[in-house]
């Protein structure tokens, strides 16, 4: 039977003139979000607020995590060449201040698609010189030169999750994701842009102990990781990954006291919080803009 949500978790739905127009929008030039794609509760409070997060080369990966509700198969479509160019005209029509560019994984590309993230961060930069450009990368198969790629474009924030704590890996993710390989992608950013900020995302409710994510932020700490963000994980079927608790809101309030203490700058913790979520934040703006 599935669980029922505590009220604390519960979002509206989404809904108003702001998040139809957008929809509209980005359905037109044929862009996806991973607002939609990976059933984000905060959809409608973000496109309200004017902030989207892109998610580029197409909606269907060709990986297969346990928590995650995009579309899988090993030969997805061919990428848009055109989509940099048509992500830069919809921040520009949104007049949007921070921008979240993310994608599927696409292991079937030479470079697991990173030229067309530096293609899509260069666009963007060139069309709305004023945008801070967040990315939150898949890790390219670990290989050094394609995350330099994308990092080289200069995105404000270089952002890769490690979704979960290391002991849990191998349950969540793909067989070709690891939580090192996740470490090392993070490592490889801050080698090549020392300034650049790094962030990376953690999700409750799996099954993890105390313990593990205590070892998990001391892991992001000791690759010198910038940001963290907290959220509850939420079921996207009966096909994923179970729920095995929700944890309350006390509970992310600890994580992020607990994140701040270990010298992270930035941390968001809650019970809807996704890696994206208020990504423009006055404070982690305030970082970016420190670090130029």
């Amino acid at each position: 039977m599935p669980r029922r949500l505590p009220e604390w978790i519960r979002a509206p739905l989404p809904g108003g003139e702001r998040y139809a127009g957008i929809k509209n929008r980005l359905r037109e030039r044929g862009l996806h979000t991973v607002c939609e794609e990976a059933q984000c509760p905060n959809i409608g409070e973000c496109w309200n607020q004017g902030t989207a997060t892109l998610m580029l080369m197409g909606d269907t990966c060709t990986r297969s995590c346990r928590f995650c509700a995009v579309t899988t198969h090993p030969r997805p479509a061919p990428l848009d060449p055109d989509e940099p160019e048509k992500a830069a005209e919809q921040v520009a029509l949104m007049e949007l201040d921070y921008v979240v560019l993310t994608s599927v994984n696409r292991d079937d590309l030479p470079d697991g698609g990173a030229a067309h993230f530096a293609a899509t961060i260069r666009a963007i930069r060139e069309h709305s010189p004023r945008t801070l450009v967040e990315v939150l990368t898949p890790d390219f198969e670990g290989v050094a030169a394609d995350i330099e790629t994308v990092a080289d474009a200069l995105p404000h924030v270089f952002a890769h999750n490690v979704e979960t704590v290391e002991a849990l890996t191998p349950q969540l993710r793909d067989r070709r994701a690891s939580y090192r390989q996740s470490l090392d992608v993070l490592s490889v950013v801050r080698r090549r842009h020392p300034t650049m900020v790094t962030k990376s995302s953690i999700m409750l409710g799996i099954g993890e102990t105390a313990e593990q994510v205590e070892q998990t932020l001391a892991d992001l700490r000791a690759h010198d990781v910038d940001a963290v963000t907290f959220g509850q994980y939420l079921r996207p079927s009966p096909w994923h990954h179970d729920v095995v608790r929700f944890a309350e809101p006390d509970e992310f309030q600890r994580w992020h006291d607990r994140a701040m203490a270990l010298g992270f700058k930035y941390c968001a913790s809650g019970p809807l919080v996704r890696s994206s979520y208020r990504a423009g934040e006055y404070y982690l703006r305030s970082l970016v803009e420190g670090r130029k």
